[in-house]
């Protein structure tokens, strides 16, 4: 499962889940329906939508997602909200102040916002002004409350609001009121270079004004909105979400009468697709690829999305909270070999990724990875010696004091059967190393919620998505405080990178930022955090004749133009 952080992200094409990261032990043949390599991915910037001006789109009709799990929790925000499906769908129906375009940079969505500028640069001051049409389907006009409400529950200062991630809100010295309502102004304490990536999307302040409402307020239900789009219904039997336009909405129709969004494991979706139950899906696996790139009515779409999977360590329990235990566990695990098994037969090469932060296609990309990116089982069986392990042969488990050297790897029941093979690939390399790996699958549905985010894992898998503001990983490597954990899942992390972090996300020149997390980079590999895989390439079947939808890129869906061509 992926976890999404800038922008929409629905299943089929992936987000903060359930498909998991995936990389195939077994290859298909080469036939005619094979894809053949070409010498590079997609460069970023790059996208395949099919885009198509308005009076090319038909008025009407239906579209139909899959999405990878039942969402129960709707608050973009809190600590089980961050789930990528019900993110995707929060930010259909919630105001999005920016937008992204194809080279990932924000675009003022003038649907919500007349300007926003920074107005002062000592302090820090950016003044938001709204658009006077914009309102909650509660009839409210959106206002200056909004975003103080918002940023009183997300700066961290009252742990009762379980906060997903506090970061850039915690910089914000104070949200007062402008020239009236309508006018926001944000004062931060130190100057602060993502400041557009905050209050995206901007949440009503009557469902997230206490700690209960924050929590609890959003279960099962999203109870105010304020975009297009509403919820038209939720079908828990069916396992349906269906959004519809709001017809209270001041701004262009869209073109759609409903989104359908329906619970589906991954491994169904390709049927699914091929039966007409949904629109698009994923064509990253060879034996999908091979199926839906022949199938009649369909385009396979490409694009350079901001895509990472990678493998979480949990350094907060059993063996792996011992560094020596975690580096050698890194190093027992072959990266370039789960990486080749993946992309054997994807239509352009997959490397290694380097980088916790960057992307290989983004400016600043570095390889930090160094000894602990190669494969060294050598030097993982001397580490496991060091620090205690009883080598017992060939075949058999190391020991030490009396228990076995054992970890979980946590996988979801709704992943797709590539991810079922990496995890046994990993687990036949830690063999070698005398580390036994049970692989523990868990129901879909309680994979993030009661094994990820509360940390019931050694090893656990998924992605990373659409984080083109670096600061939008900062809860990734934050320092747990108390329970409150952040996206730090596997709480590792140290005062240096810490340090590093904060210095990076106050410091507004592009280059010395990049230097600052490129240093912490390096550092996160050390401590074995994670280890990163590869960048996910996005290969989509998308049914001929959607218009203005597909493999966007760094950019968002526009809900209000996608629909059919007439």
């Amino acid at each position: 499962m992926p976890r999404t952080f800038g922008r929409s992200a629905t299943a089929g094409a992936v987000a903060l889940a359930a498909v998991l990261a995936v990389a195939g032990c077994t290859s298909s043949s080469h036939d005619s329906t094979s894809p053949k390599q070409s010498s590079a991915p997609p460069a970023a910037g790059s996208q395949e939508v099919n885009a198509q001006p308005a009076d090319k789109v038909r008025q009407g009709g239906t579209m139909k997602m899959a999405i990878q799990q039942w969402v129960s929790q709707w608050n973009f925000y809190q600590v089980d909200g961050t789930q990528g499906d019900g993110q995707s769908i929060v930010q259909q129906v919630e105001p999005n102040l920016f937008t992204f375009d194809a080279q990932g940079d924000s675009v003022l969505n003038k649907d919500f916002l007349v300007s926003a500028k920074v107005t002062s640069t000592s302090p820090q001051v950016v003044t938001y002004r709204l658009n006077p049409k914009a309102k909650w389907s509660d009839g409210r006009q959106l206002s200056w409350q909004d975003f103080a409400t918002q940023w009183k529950a997300l700066n961290g200062k009252d742990d009762r609001y379980l906060v997903a991630d506090t970061s850039g809100y915690d910089q914000i010295a104070s949200v007062t009121r402008g020239a009236d309502d309508q006018e926001a102004r944000i004062t931060f304490r130190t100057p602060y270079a993502d400041w557009q990536r905050l209050f995206r999307p901007l949440l009503p302040a009557p469902s997230i004004a206490t700690p209960e409402l924050f929590n609890k307020g959003w279960l099962a239900k999203i109870p105010i909105t304020g975009n297009s789009w509403k919820v038209g219904s939720y079908d828990r039997t069916a396992q349906t979400v269906t959004t519809v336009p709001d017809p209270n909405w001041w701004g262009a129709k869209p073109k759609l009468d409903a989104i359908i969004y329906r619970a589906l494991d991954a491994s169904a979706q390709t049927d699914a697709y091929l039966n007409k139950e949904i629109d698009y899906t994923s064509a990253i696996q060879p034996e999908d690829y091979k199926r839906l790139s022949g199938a009649p009515g369909t385009d396979i779409r490409h694009g350079a999305r901001w895509d990472e999977v990678h493998i979480t360590f949990n350094g907060a329990r059993g063996p792996l909270q011992d560094l020596r235990v975690r580096q050698a566990v890194d190093l027992a695990i072959d990266r370039k070999g789960l990486v080749e098994a993946f992309s054997k037969d994807l239509p352009f090469p997959v490397s290694p990724l380097g980088n916790h932060f960057f992307m290989p296609n983004q400016l600043g990309y570095r390889d930090n990875s160094g000894r602990w990116g190669t494969y060294d089982l050598a030097g993982a069986k001397q580490l496991l010696d060091q620090a205690g392990w009883k080598d017992n042969g060939a075949g058999k488990a190391r020991t030490k004091d009396g228990k076995q050297l054992t970890l979980d790897y946590v996988l979801s029941a709704g992943s797709s059967s590539s991810a079922t093979d990496q995890a046994q690939l990993v687990q036949a390399q830690l063999a070698q190393a005398g580390v036994a790996v049970r692989i523990h699958q868990v129901p879909a549905n309680d994979y993030f919620e009661k094994y990820v985010n509360t940390g019931a894992f050694d090893l656990v898998s998924f992605r990373n998505v659409d984080a083109v503001f670096h600061t939008l990983l900062y809860s990734t490597f934050q320092a747990p405080k108390g329970q409150q954990v952040y996206g730090n899942y596997g709480r590792v992390t140290t005062p240096q990178i810490q340090q590093l972090l904060d210095q990076a996300a106050r410091t507004t020149d592009q280059a010395r930022s990049n230097a600052l997390y490129n240093r912490a980079d390096a550092l996160l590999w050390a401590q074995v955090h994670s280890i990163e895989l590869y960048q996910r390439p996005q290969i989509l079947a998308v049914r001929k004749g959607l218009a203005n939808f597909g493999a966007s890129g760094l950019a968002d869906w526009t809900y209000n133009t996608m629909g059919w061509t007439k």
